[in-house]
């Protein structure tokens, strides 16, 4: 059985906004986001384009990076995304 994988990823909003998330499933996460039907902060920020991603073995991992990312200033979450975290 294939174990599946969980990513932290952001994504830029029209406004140059960033939004972080999580989801096993990045492809249609995106295209949700895309459609109105993800987090309710994209949806008057649409089209969004993703700028980074990080694969982990385990929800917990991904869902960890993303609550850290979330906390940074806009210039350290600059920096993490050019990776130098």
């Amino acid at each position: 059985m294939e174990q599946s994988k969980h990513f932290f990823y952001v994504v830029e909003c029209c406004d140059g906004s960033y939004y972080a998330g999580y989801t096993n499933h990045l492809e249609r996460r995106l295209h949700m986001h895309n459609e109105g039907k993800g987090a309710k902060y994209t949806r008057a920020r649409r089209p969004v384009k993703l700028i980074f991603y990080k694969c982990f073995d385990t929800k917990q991992e991904a869902m960890k990076a993303e609550y850290y990312f979330k906390k940074l200033s806009r210039k350290n979450k600059e920096r993490y995304i050019m990776g130098g975290e």
